[in-house]
């Protein structure tokens, strides 16, 4: 809903519904009572080929609508997350944050490594990237690569994580392995295939131990042989906070290449939060994360059926352990509450907390 003329503007290309606008724009308008006015192009979760063609109209109103406002935004502040519009090679995007009184370009991904699909071959995200970073009067980079490479076109880069509030979060309590132990991993279609992988560790500690993988997010099978041993269940913004804990340990995966390197740990962040061990390839901000956390790092499929298999085979008492470090991790590194001074001097006035009535 939007307000009349709030200071602070929020431009993204998905709704509430998209992890990486929820968690890097909207969870901290939320936690800090603030007042803004919304631009979601379409208001939805995703802006796939798809979606785009299938409704013209409503393209060509938040074409038209994102145009407008760069003729009213000269007293706001602006934060943008990634991207104005899918279909956009950074014009959109650079006169937008020149135009703001403040103009905020906060971006999660290796942006400008994305070829992906069509409509990222027909504007080209690298030309995007550099063109918003460069007209921001400041950058937020979700990980210390993306701010190094912020860094080479913009002197104003400052880091801060995609934070996790740890009370959302059913924290672990019981590691004793009582029936078929579980593995979980949470994400979106496009990262599935990062489990691809696994299939011939997953199944044979399938056969060795009976594991299963809940796997929350999409519904539709879209794993091969692997789908034998998932227990899919959809994401809820109700539900994902509590769903981690029934499982044992949790998974991520990554392939490394350059747009990989960018990715933020938020898997891990959401696994060390339920207080769960944690295993994933060190690649990009998941090796530091690792480290902190004191969880196993696997490249190989070997070293995921190795890892997998010492997370099933020590005590309760060590699963604990390191459930517990994790969980000390993110409350300490990677909380709310540790960098809400850091993103409110980024994004400025327009960023005071307003006051809770009754409080």
């Amino acid at each position: 809903m939007m307000v009349s003329n709030p200071s602070l503007v929020l431009v993204s290309t998905y709704d509430e519904r998209g992890a990486s606008t929820r968690v890097r724009l909207y969870d901290w308008v939320s936690r800090l009572n603030l007042t803004a006015e919304k631009f979601q192009y379409l208001g939805r979760p995703t802006n796939g080929a798809r979606a785009l063609a299938r409704n013209p109209p409503a393209l060509a109103s938040a074409e038209i609508r994102l145009r407008g406002l760069r003729r009213h935004i000269g007293e706001q502040t602006l934060v943008l997350s990634r991207l104005a519009s899918p279909l956009s090679s950074g014009t959109l995007e650079e006169s937008l944050l020149k135009q703001a009184k403040h103009g905020v370009y906060d971006f999660d991904d290796a942006i400008w490594s994305d070829t992906s699909g069509l409509a990222k071959k027909l504007w080209s995200r690298n030309s995007l990237w550099q063109r918003a970073v460069r007209a921001a009067d400041i950058v937020i980079a979700g990980s210390d690569y993306l701010a190094e490479a912020a860094s080479t076109i913009s002197r104003r880069v400052v880091m801060i994580p995609s934070c996790v509030e740890p009370s959302l979060y059913s924290r672990k309590t019981t590691f004793d392995v009582t029936g078929p132990p579980k593995a979980v991993w949470i994400g979106s279609p496009a990262t599935e295939q990062f489990l691809k992988p696994l299939l011939t560790p997953l199944l044979e500690l399938n056969k060795r131990y009976g594991l299963r993988l809940i796997l929350i997010g999409a519904t539709a099978p879209n794993l091969g042989a692997m789908e034998s041993m998932v227990d899919r269940q959809p994401w809820s913004l109700s539900t994902f906070g509590s769903a981690l804990s029934q499982a044992d340990f949790g998974i991520m995966p990554l392939p490394d290449n350059e747009y990989t390197r960018g990715k933020c740990s938020y898997k891990l962040l959401q696994y060390g939060a339920a207080g769960l061990p944690v295993i994933g390839s060190p690649v990009g901000a998941n090796a530091s994360v690792l480290q902190r956390m004191g969880g196993l790092a696997a490249t190989t499929p070997i070293e995921w059926y190795d890892a997998m298999a010492s997370i099933l085979e020590i005590g309760a008492d060590e699963r604990l352990l390191m459930g517990t470090r994790a969980h000390e991790t993110v409350n300490r590194d990677f909380s709310f509450d540790r960098w809400q001074a850091e993103w409110t001097a980024a994004v400025g006035p327009a960023s005071v907390p307003n006051p809770i009535v009754g409080s």
